[in-house]
Protein backbone atom coordinates (compact mmCIF):
# COMPACT_ATOMS: atom_id res chain seq x y z
CA UNK A 1 0.00 0.00 0.00
CA UNK A 2 1.35 3.76 -0.86
CA UNK A 3 0.23 6.94 -0.85
CA UNK A 4 -1.93 7.67 -3.59
CA UNK A 5 -2.96 4.16 -4.18
CA UNK A 6 -7.09 3.64 -4.52
CA UNK A 7 -9.20 0.32 -3.59
CA UNK A 8 -12.71 -0.61 -3.03
CA UNK A 9 -13.55 -0.95 0.56
CA UNK A 10 -16.81 -1.45 2.42
CA UNK A 11 -16.96 1.38 5.32
CA UNK A 12 -18.19 -0.02 8.58
CA UNK A 13 -18.38 2.08 12.22
CA UNK A 14 -17.84 5.78 12.85
CA UNK A 15 -14.34 6.38 14.32
CA UNK A 16 -13.60 9.16 16.97
CA UNK A 17 -12.67 12.24 14.95
CA UNK A 18 -14.54 12.33 12.15
CA UNK A 19 -13.52 9.60 10.38
CA UNK A 20 -15.19 5.78 8.78
CA UNK A 21 -13.33 2.87 9.63
CA UNK A 22 -12.62 0.39 6.42
CA UNK A 23 -10.28 -2.68 5.79
CA UNK A 24 -8.54 -3.52 3.44
CA UNK A 25 -5.92 -6.94 3.29
CA UNK A 26 -6.05 -6.71 7.11
CA UNK A 27 -4.69 -2.86 7.39
CA UNK A 28 -7.60 -0.56 9.05
CA UNK A 29 -8.37 2.52 6.73
CA UNK A 30 -9.64 5.70 8.53
CA UNK A 31 -11.65 7.28 5.59
CA UNK A 32 -13.03 11.01 5.63
CA UNK A 33 -16.48 11.58 3.20
CA UNK A 34 -17.73 8.09 3.77
CA UNK A 35 -20.70 6.60 5.43
CA UNK A 36 -21.25 3.74 7.86
CA UNK A 37 -22.98 0.95 5.04
CA UNK A 38 -21.23 2.10 1.70
CA UNK A 39 -19.04 1.16 -0.49
CA UNK A 40 -16.29 3.48 -1.86
CA UNK A 41 -13.08 4.17 -4.04
CA UNK A 42 -10.87 5.59 -1.42
CA UNK A 43 -7.45 7.26 -2.19
CA UNK A 44 -4.74 6.65 0.61
CA UNK A 45 -3.28 9.90 1.82
CA UNK A 46 -1.09 8.36 4.81
CA UNK A 47 0.29 5.42 5.81
CA UNK A 48 1.41 4.01 9.47
CA UNK A 49 2.60 0.97 11.01
CA UNK A 50 -1.13 -0.05 12.14
CA UNK A 51 -3.70 2.27 9.77
CA UNK A 52 -3.70 4.11 6.82
CA UNK A 53 -5.97 7.29 6.21
CA UNK A 54 -8.04 8.03 3.00
CA UNK A 55 -10.57 9.99 1.03
CA UNK A 56 -13.26 8.66 -0.50
CA UNK A 57 -13.20 9.91 -3.99
CA UNK A 58 -16.09 7.59 -5.65
CA UNK A 59 -19.09 6.28 -4.00
CA UNK A 60 -20.41 3.26 -5.36
CA UNK A 61 -23.02 2.27 -3.18
CA UNK A 62 -24.20 5.29 -1.26
CA UNK A 63 -26.11 5.60 2.22
CA UNK A 64 -29.86 6.77 2.09
CA UNK A 65 -28.11 9.17 4.53
CA UNK A 66 -26.10 10.50 1.99
CA UNK A 67 -26.84 14.07 0.88
CA UNK A 68 -25.13 16.82 -1.32
CA UNK A 69 -22.58 18.88 0.63
CA UNK A 70 -24.07 22.87 0.75
CA UNK A 71 -20.62 23.96 0.56
CA UNK A 72 -18.11 23.45 -2.58
CA UNK A 73 -15.46 23.72 -0.23
CA UNK A 74 -16.54 20.30 1.69
CA UNK A 75 -14.93 17.50 -0.31
CA UNK A 76 -11.46 15.75 -0.53
CA UNK A 77 -10.05 18.49 -2.21
CA UNK A 78 -11.07 21.53 -0.01
CA UNK A 79 -10.51 22.80 3.36
CA UNK A 80 -10.96 20.40 6.37
CA UNK A 81 -13.56 22.57 8.46
CA UNK A 82 -16.36 20.19 7.72
CA UNK A 83 -16.70 16.33 8.09
CA UNK A 84 -20.53 15.74 7.95
CA UNK A 85 -21.47 17.49 5.36
CA UNK A 86 -22.27 15.06 3.04
CA UNK A 87 -24.62 13.19 6.02
CA UNK A 88 -27.97 14.13 6.85
CA UNK A 89 -28.25 16.59 10.10
CA UNK A 90 -30.57 13.46 11.60
CA UNK A 91 -28.46 10.89 11.05
CA UNK A 92 -24.85 12.98 12.08
CA UNK A 93 -26.31 13.13 15.71
CA UNK A 94 -26.54 9.82 15.40
CA UNK A 95 -23.52 8.64 14.34
CA UNK A 96 -22.38 11.24 17.28
CA UNK A 97 -24.00 9.26 19.94
CA UNK A 98 -22.29 6.18 18.50
CA UNK A 99 -18.65 7.92 19.20
CA UNK A 100 -19.50 9.10 22.57
CA UNK A 101 -21.39 5.73 23.32
CA UNK A 102 -17.91 3.84 21.91
CA UNK A 103 -15.76 5.79 24.26
CA UNK A 104 -17.46 5.39 27.10
CA UNK A 105 -17.32 1.50 26.64
CA UNK A 106 -13.83 1.48 25.75
CA UNK A 107 -12.18 3.78 28.26
CA UNK A 108 -14.40 4.15 31.37
CA UNK A 109 -16.07 0.32 30.52
CA UNK A 110 -19.45 2.61 30.96
CA UNK A 111 -22.68 1.26 28.94
CA UNK A 112 -24.13 4.70 28.39
CA UNK A 113 -27.36 6.41 26.67
CA UNK A 114 -26.63 9.05 24.11
CA UNK A 115 -29.49 11.43 22.40
CA UNK A 116 -27.30 14.09 21.04
CA UNK A 117 -29.34 17.03 20.68
CA UNK A 118 -30.21 19.55 17.93
CA UNK A 119 -29.18 23.33 18.37
CA UNK A 120 -30.36 25.55 15.85
CA UNK A 121 -28.98 27.01 13.70
CA UNK A 122 -27.25 24.07 11.38
CA UNK A 123 -25.61 26.68 9.20
CA UNK A 124 -23.94 30.20 9.58
CA UNK A 125 -23.51 29.14 13.40
CA UNK A 126 -20.21 29.73 14.00
CA UNK A 127 -19.44 33.17 15.50
CA UNK A 128 -15.58 32.72 15.92
CA UNK A 129 -13.67 32.04 12.65
CA UNK A 130 -10.02 31.20 12.74
CA UNK A 131 -7.88 31.81 8.88
CA UNK A 132 -4.79 31.52 7.62
CA UNK A 133 -3.68 34.20 5.48
CA UNK A 134 -2.86 32.42 1.71
CA UNK A 135 -0.03 33.62 -0.15
CA UNK A 136 -1.87 36.91 -2.08
CA UNK A 137 -2.86 37.55 1.40
CA UNK A 138 -6.69 36.18 1.37
CA UNK A 139 -8.36 34.30 3.87
CA UNK A 140 -7.62 30.42 3.71
CA UNK A 141 -8.08 27.53 5.73
CA UNK A 142 -5.96 24.18 5.98
CA UNK A 143 -6.98 20.94 3.88
CA UNK A 144 -7.57 18.35 6.42
CA UNK A 145 -4.07 17.41 8.21
CA UNK A 146 -2.21 19.01 5.50
CA UNK A 147 -0.25 22.33 5.45
CA UNK A 148 -1.74 23.19 2.03
CA UNK A 149 -3.91 26.45 2.10
CA UNK A 150 -7.61 26.79 0.51
CA UNK A 151 -8.43 30.31 -0.40
CA UNK A 152 -11.98 30.92 0.41
CA UNK A 153 -14.86 33.59 -0.60
CA UNK A 154 -17.22 32.16 1.36
CA UNK A 155 -18.09 29.45 4.18
CA UNK A 156 -21.42 28.64 5.28
CA UNK A 157 -21.04 27.76 8.80
CA UNK A 158 -19.85 31.42 9.83
CA UNK A 159 -22.13 33.84 10.74
CA UNK A 160 -23.58 35.36 8.25
CA UNK A 161 -22.40 38.96 9.78
CA UNK A 162 -18.69 37.97 8.55
CA UNK A 163 -17.43 38.98 5.34
CA UNK A 164 -14.56 37.40 3.97
CA UNK A 165 -14.24 40.03 1.26
CA UNK A 166 -14.18 42.36 4.39
CA UNK A 167 -11.50 40.31 6.19
CA UNK A 168 -9.37 40.44 2.88
CA UNK A 169 -9.00 43.77 2.75
CA UNK A 170 -7.02 43.48 5.67
CA UNK A 171 -4.04 41.81 3.28
CA UNK A 172 -2.30 40.48 6.50
CA UNK A 173 0.95 38.92 5.67
CA UNK A 174 1.02 35.11 4.47
CA UNK A 175 0.85 32.35 7.10
CA UNK A 176 -0.75 34.78 9.74
CA UNK A 177 -3.34 34.04 11.69
CA UNK A 178 -6.53 36.04 11.61
CA UNK A 179 -9.52 35.58 14.16
CA UNK A 180 -12.71 36.80 13.24
CA UNK A 181 -15.53 37.41 16.06
CA UNK A 182 -18.95 38.68 16.32
CA UNK A 183 -20.83 39.39 19.46
CA UNK A 184 -24.28 39.69 20.35
CA UNK A 185 -24.55 43.82 18.77
CA UNK A 186 -23.41 42.00 15.40
CA UNK A 187 -20.15 44.01 15.72
CA UNK A 188 -17.45 42.17 13.80
CA UNK A 189 -13.60 42.37 15.46
CA UNK A 190 -11.10 41.34 13.22
CA UNK A 191 -7.31 40.51 14.47
CA UNK A 192 -3.87 39.48 12.93
CA UNK A 193 -2.02 37.40 15.47
CA UNK A 194 -4.03 39.03 17.95
CA UNK A 195 -2.79 42.23 17.41
CA UNK A 196 -4.60 45.28 15.13
CA UNK A 197 -8.12 44.35 17.24
CA UNK A 198 -11.18 46.90 16.80
CA UNK A 199 -12.36 46.42 20.22
CA UNK A 200 -13.95 43.91 22.95
CA UNK A 201 -16.14 41.91 22.14
CA UNK A 202 -19.72 42.17 23.50
CA UNK A 203 -21.63 39.46 24.22
CA UNK A 204 -24.83 39.32 26.27
CA UNK A 205 -26.58 35.78 27.73
CA UNK A 206 -29.82 35.83 29.71
CA UNK A 207 -29.23 39.59 30.76
CA UNK A 208 -25.85 39.41 31.69
CA UNK A 209 -23.60 42.08 29.81
CA UNK A 210 -19.99 39.98 28.85
CA UNK A 211 -16.76 42.14 27.72
CA UNK A 212 -14.40 39.75 26.27
CA UNK A 213 -11.04 40.37 24.24
CA UNK A 214 -10.63 38.48 20.97
CA UNK A 215 -8.03 36.17 22.53
CA UNK A 216 -10.17 34.81 25.34
CA UNK A 217 -12.22 31.78 24.55
CA UNK A 218 -16.00 32.03 23.60
CA UNK A 219 -18.15 29.58 22.65
CA UNK A 220 -18.23 29.60 18.91
CA UNK A 221 -21.87 28.46 18.20
CA UNK A 222 -24.47 31.13 18.98
CA UNK A 223 -26.72 29.35 20.37
CA UNK A 224 -24.30 27.32 22.64
CA UNK A 225 -23.75 29.89 25.78
CA UNK A 226 -27.33 29.76 26.64
CA UNK A 227 -27.79 26.02 25.76
CA UNK A 228 -24.32 25.07 27.94
CA UNK A 229 -25.51 27.55 30.74
CA UNK A 230 -29.30 25.94 31.00
CA UNK A 231 -27.92 22.61 31.38
CA UNK A 232 -25.07 23.09 33.90
CA UNK A 233 -27.62 24.93 36.06
CA UNK A 234 -29.98 22.29 35.54
CA UNK A 235 -27.85 19.43 36.46
CA UNK A 236 -25.98 21.42 39.54
CA UNK A 237 -28.79 21.43 41.84
CA UNK A 238 -27.41 24.75 43.22
CA UNK A 239 -28.67 26.20 46.62
CA UNK A 240 -28.29 29.53 48.34
CA UNK A 241 -25.24 29.71 50.09
CA UNK A 242 -23.30 26.99 47.94
CA UNK A 243 -19.45 26.84 48.04
CA UNK A 244 -19.54 26.92 44.02
CA UNK A 245 -16.18 25.79 42.08
CA UNK A 246 -16.12 27.17 38.43
CA UNK A 247 -12.65 25.42 37.06
CA UNK A 248 -11.56 26.66 33.54
CA UNK A 249 -13.46 29.21 34.05
CA UNK A 250 -12.70 31.19 30.98
CA UNK A 251 -14.43 34.67 30.94
CA UNK A 252 -17.54 33.53 33.51
CA UNK A 253 -20.12 32.37 31.48
CA UNK A 254 -21.07 29.33 33.99
CA UNK A 255 -20.41 31.68 36.89
CA UNK A 256 -22.72 34.40 35.59
CA UNK A 257 -25.85 31.85 35.90
CA UNK A 258 -24.49 30.65 39.43
CA UNK A 259 -24.40 33.99 41.26
CA UNK A 260 -28.38 34.27 40.50
CA UNK A 261 -28.74 31.40 43.00
CA UNK A 262 -25.86 31.17 45.25
CA UNK A 263 -27.77 33.95 47.57
CA UNK A 264 -25.66 36.44 49.34
CA UNK A 265 -24.21 33.86 51.91
CA UNK A 266 -22.69 31.86 48.40
CA UNK A 267 -19.43 31.92 47.00
CA UNK A 268 -17.96 31.40 43.55
CA UNK A 269 -14.46 30.51 42.90
CA UNK A 270 -13.11 30.80 39.32
CA UNK A 271 -9.91 29.91 38.46
CA UNK A 272 -8.26 30.50 34.60
CA UNK A 273 -5.07 29.83 33.48
CA UNK A 274 -5.79 32.18 30.58
CA UNK A 275 -4.09 35.92 31.53
CA UNK A 276 -6.97 37.76 28.88
CA UNK A 277 -9.62 36.03 29.83
CA UNK A 278 -9.15 36.62 33.35
CA UNK A 279 -8.65 40.46 32.86
CA UNK A 280 -12.08 39.96 31.08
CA UNK A 281 -13.49 37.99 34.31
CA UNK A 282 -12.23 40.47 36.53
CA UNK A 283 -13.64 43.53 34.61
CA UNK A 284 -17.19 41.25 34.46
CA UNK A 285 -17.84 40.70 37.76
CA UNK A 286 -15.78 43.64 39.34
CA UNK A 287 -18.99 44.19 41.47
CA UNK A 288 -19.56 40.76 42.45
CA UNK A 289 -18.12 40.73 46.31
CA UNK A 290 -18.92 36.89 47.03
CA UNK A 291 -17.08 35.78 43.70
CA UNK A 292 -13.19 34.78 43.68
CA UNK A 293 -11.08 34.64 40.59
CA UNK A 294 -7.71 33.22 40.66
CA UNK A 295 -5.28 32.96 37.81
CA UNK A 296 -3.20 29.92 37.43
CA UNK A 297 -3.67 26.55 36.30
CA UNK A 298 -6.40 24.44 38.12
CA UNK A 299 -3.92 21.80 39.11
CA UNK A 300 -1.95 24.13 41.13
CA UNK A 301 -4.47 26.51 42.23
CA UNK A 302 -6.96 24.04 43.40
CA UNK A 303 -4.47 22.90 46.06
CA UNK A 304 -5.36 25.51 48.48
CA UNK A 305 -8.91 24.71 49.04
CA UNK A 306 -10.39 21.85 51.16
CA UNK A 307 -14.22 21.79 50.56
CA UNK A 308 -16.78 22.99 48.01
CA UNK A 309 -20.17 22.20 47.59
CA UNK A 310 -20.76 21.87 43.51
CA UNK A 311 -17.70 21.82 41.04
CA UNK A 312 -18.40 22.62 37.39
CA UNK A 313 -15.61 22.43 34.94
CA UNK A 314 -15.32 22.54 31.93
CA UNK A 315 -11.63 21.81 30.46
CA UNK A 316 -9.39 22.13 27.27
CA UNK A 317 -9.65 19.15 24.70
CA UNK A 318 -7.00 17.16 26.46
CA UNK A 319 -9.59 17.04 29.63
CA UNK A 320 -9.05 17.71 33.27
CA UNK A 321 -6.81 14.54 34.31
CA UNK A 322 -6.26 12.31 36.94
CA UNK A 323 -4.46 15.12 38.93
CA UNK A 324 -7.05 17.04 38.66
CA UNK A 325 -10.44 14.77 39.01
CA UNK A 326 -8.60 13.70 42.72
CA UNK A 327 -8.09 17.50 43.50
CA UNK A 328 -11.99 18.01 42.77
CA UNK A 329 -12.91 14.65 45.20
CA UNK A 330 -10.96 16.06 47.59
CA UNK A 331 -13.19 19.23 48.56
CA UNK A 332 -16.12 16.40 48.57
CA UNK A 333 -18.70 18.53 46.67
CA UNK A 334 -22.23 16.62 46.29
CA UNK A 335 -22.09 16.84 42.71
CA UNK A 336 -19.94 17.52 39.67
CA UNK A 337 -20.97 19.04 36.46
CA UNK A 338 -18.33 18.20 33.85
CA UNK A 339 -18.79 20.65 30.46
CA UNK A 340 -16.81 18.52 27.90
CA UNK A 341 -15.57 19.51 24.37
CA UNK A 342 -13.85 16.01 23.80
CA UNK A 343 -15.80 12.46 24.39
CA UNK A 344 -12.33 10.30 24.83
CA UNK A 345 -11.04 12.91 27.22
CA UNK A 346 -14.67 13.19 29.03
CA UNK A 347 -14.80 9.29 29.03
CA UNK A 348 -11.09 8.85 31.02
CA UNK A 349 -12.16 11.74 33.42
CA UNK A 350 -15.22 9.62 34.04
CA UNK A 351 -13.42 6.35 35.10
CA UNK A 352 -11.21 8.28 37.61
CA UNK A 353 -14.48 9.45 39.09
CA UNK A 354 -16.16 6.30 38.94
CA UNK A 355 -13.66 4.85 40.95
CA UNK A 356 -13.78 7.17 43.19
CA UNK A 357 -17.15 6.48 43.98
CA UNK A 358 -18.95 8.96 42.26
CA UNK A 359 -22.05 8.11 40.30
CA UNK A 360 -22.20 9.26 36.72
CA UNK A 361 -25.81 10.81 35.82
Amino acid sequence: MNIGDEFVVDISAIAHGGHFVARFDGRVIFVRHAIPGETVRVRITEISKSFARGDCVEVLKASPDRVLPICKYANPDGCGGCDFQHIAPAAQRLLKADVIKEQFARLAKQDVKVIVEEVPPSLGWRTRMEFTSSASGKAAMYRSRSNELIELDKCKIAHPAIDIAKVNEKRAPSGKKIDVAVGSDLKVNISIEGRENLGIINQSVKDFKFTISPTSFWQSHTSAPEVLLDAVLDFSGIRPGDHVYDLYSGVGLFASGVSRLIGANGRITMIEESESAVVDARRNFAEFTNVEIVEGKVEHALKRFVQGDIVILDPPRSGAGAKVIEQIVALEPRTIVYVACDPAALARDCATLLAQNYELA
